[in-house]
């Protein structure tokens, strides 16, 4: 074969070969220790689907509810949308979560980052009650959050007041963030199950407005797979995130599972254009997570799911996105150990 039918058979074999894969070492931005129940498969576990997985660092956090098990039921509920027993704010999901930790040694302990989710975001009192887990475990903690506000049915599950992002309580938690450099991860739903507008945007706004100094990680970006059941799309969160990056320098974007599909990959599984071009725009802004409660075995699935959109995306953007993002918000301290 002559010389330079050989070159070019070369290069288009070069040319039907893959791109080569890249290796992400995540970091996974919102995960919960216990489920609904405060049940949990353990701190094992989690290091071990950690460990296989390529998940180095993992924001962990409890969750700020319980499910009740009502006395008319006869069977117990899997989920807090099982039945219509009702919810309640449970604060010891906090000692749950650091006693998992202080059972591990230094080295293991530094590749999670608790945040404190288990108060009222309704009580005015509830700024004293974080303030006192910070006194008592001193250095631990290095966020507040998921803090459930606006949260399809278990808002009306749970026994209490419609909580709000902007409401007086959480003015006081807002300061104390500031105090202790700690950022405030918020599920606060952009809007409700039928209305198709952001109706409840304002009251994320206002806090962001109000609070500049606070670092605000807002939950799937105001998504739910409860609002997608009965909306499929909403067809103006892409503008109003966009907005929100543009005028609040204090805003973060986890993009946990809901929004995956159907906003960064479109029916056909491909990536969106118009996310990946607002993600290399503001490339320190975003992050993912996998949103587990308790149960770990679909961790690995969930974070490498966010591959096809990540490789879509430069690298060094990508890298971000998997992995630094969330650590470069932690508060300093936490940082410089």
């Amino acid at each position: 074969m002559p010389p330079f039918r050989s070159a070019l058979c070369l290069l288009a074999a070069l040319a039907v070969l893959p791109a080569q894969a890249r290796d992400y070492s995540y970091t996974d931005a919102h995960l919960h220790y216990v489920d609904f129940f405060q049940e949990t498969d353990g701190m094992t576990e989690l290091l071990k689907q950690m460990d296989e997985h390529n998940i180095r660092h993992a924001m962990i956090s409890g969750v700020p509810v319980a499910k009740k098990w009502h006395e008319n039921e006869p069977r117990r509920p899997r989920y807090y949308a099982g039945d219509d027993a009702g919810a309640y704010w449970f604060s010891a999901t906090d000692y749950i979560v650091a006693h998992a930790l202080e059972k591990l040694d230094e080295k293991q302990r530094s590749r999670f980052h608790p945040f404190l989710s288990g108060f009222n975001p309704n009580d005015k009192n509830s700024d004293e009650h974080l303030r006192r887990l910070l006194e008592t475990y001193p250095g631990m903690w290095q966020g507040i959050g998921e803090v459930f506000t606006r949260h399809d049915d278990l808002t009306a599950l749970t026994n209490s007041e419609v909580p709000r992002a902007n409401s007086e309580a959480m003015d006081r938690i807002y300061y104390l963030a500031a105090e202790y450099d700690l950022p405030v991860m918020i599920h606060s739903n952009i809007t409700s199950k039928r209305e198709r507008n952001p109706l409840y945007l304002p009251e994320l706004e206002e806090s962001l407005r109000d609070h500049p100094q606070v670092r605000f990680i807002w939950a799937h970006a105001g998504t739910s797979k409860e609002i997608h059941r009965h909306q499929e799309k909403l067809t103006f969160l892409f503008d109003e995130v966009e907005r929100l990056l543009g005028l609040y320098p204090n805003l973060y974007i986890d993009l946990s599972w809901t929004m995956l599909e159907p906003y960064l990959l479109d029916s056909e599984g491909k990536p969106d254009p118009r996310w990946l071009q607002l993600v290399e725009r503001f490339p320190d802004r975003f992050m993912i997570g996998s949103d587990v409660v308790g149960k770990f075995g679909s961790l690995g699935e969930y974070m490498s799911g966010f591959d096809v959109f990540l490789d879509a995306l430069p690298e060094t953007v990508a890298h971000k996105v998997a992995g630094s993002n969330f650590l470069a918000i932690l508060p300093r301290q936490s940082q410089d150990n």
